[in-house]
């Protein structure tokens, strides 16, 4: 069990230091929730852990993405030869995105993809803010997210292989796309802590035999603020799948701490899934934090914004 004291001491050390991070003398203007009905920043990035979160970009700020998952961190891959996990990586995803309106958002990048046929992904996804949490009035936000993937990777040799991308010997690049769509209900209670549940639908066009290509999960999560710009957050995705169920697939289950300076959000955070995105994290996850197979994470946002 001495794997777990890692990620313990890692995130200890950052709770330790998120405390005096409101003395940090570069700061983003801090938007003053007295002086409006509107909740603001009920988490504080797009996503929560892997999965998104209610929020939206603002009108006009473009955002620049880093995201980068290395390998297990134990388990029979990881530990002192491997750097914990540091030595490897398993997924990495550069990405912009960008507010087209204070509601409405896009962004699109490129995946190295964790395994096939999941290789060199290209993805973008379009985000809607529904509904806004007030403080007399509605009592929830709601956010509506819809993605899509596409794999260039090239194709197997193999024709039983799922990335061979055909059926009866008919070869098809529709095979390549997967999809998403996530409806994102939220809600914070007073300044310190934000409830999520996310249920989601993901759709690959072509999978194993024994797959479906249809799959519901509801994710969930749960964050708490240490101050107004270091929060720690839980995110748990549960599957209703039998085959993930029957052949070992796990649900994503993950830990993350935000922080926030001038212009920029970083993230660091453990989790058992290797991808990055909803149709990769949700449907691949296949290791399993009980055996030290969980990895760490960052991701890094640089915002641009209109003066």
């Amino acid at each position: 069990m001495k794997f777990f004291l890692f990620p313990v001491f890692l995130l200890s050390s950052l709770m330790a230091f998120s405390q005096e991070a409101d003395s940090v003398v570069y700061e983003e203007p801090v938007f003053v929730e007295e002086e409006s009905n509107d909740i603001e920043e009920t988490f504080l990035s797009t996503r929560v852990v892997n999965g998104h979160s209610v929020e939206t970009l603002r009108k006009g700020t473009l955002e620049f993405r880093v995201e980068h998952k290395f390998g297990d961190a134990a388990g029979t891959d990881g530990g002192i030869h491997t750097l914990y996990g540091l030595d490897n990586a398993t997924d990495i995803r550069i990405g912009f995105e960008y507010g087209v309106s204070d509601n409405f958002m896009i962004g699109f990048g490129r995946c190295r993809g964790a395994i096939a046929p999941n290789k060199s992904l290209l993805d973008g996804f379009l985000k809607y803010r529904i509904l806004r949490q007030k403080r007399k009035g509605m009592p929830i936000s709601l956010s509506a997210v819809g993605a899509s993937t596409y794999t260039y990777m090239k194709r197997s040799t193999l024709a039983t292989d799922v990335a061979y991308f055909s059926n009866n010997g008919k070869l098809n690049d529709l095979y390549r796309f997967a999809y998403s769509a996530q409806l994102n209900f939220a809600r914070k209670f007073g300044k310190k802590l934000s409830l999520a549940v996310m249920p989601t639908l993901t759709w690959r066009n072509y999978v194993a035999a024994e797959d479906q290509n249809l799959l519901f999960s509801l994710g969930s999560s749960i964050t708490y603020f240490m101050n107004t710009k270091t929060s720690i957050s839980l995110e748990y995705y549960n599957n209703f799948n039998e085959f993930n169920m029957r052949t070992g697939f796990k649900n994503s289950l993950s830990v993350s701490v935000d922080w926030m300076t001038f212009g920029h959000n970083f993230k660091i955070f453990f989790t058992n899934s290797a991808g990055i995105g909803e149709t990769q994290f949700i449907n691949y996850t296949d290791t399993d934090w009980l055996k030290g197979q969980f990895r760490i994470g960052f991701c890094i946002g640089r915002k641009y914004m209109k003066e």
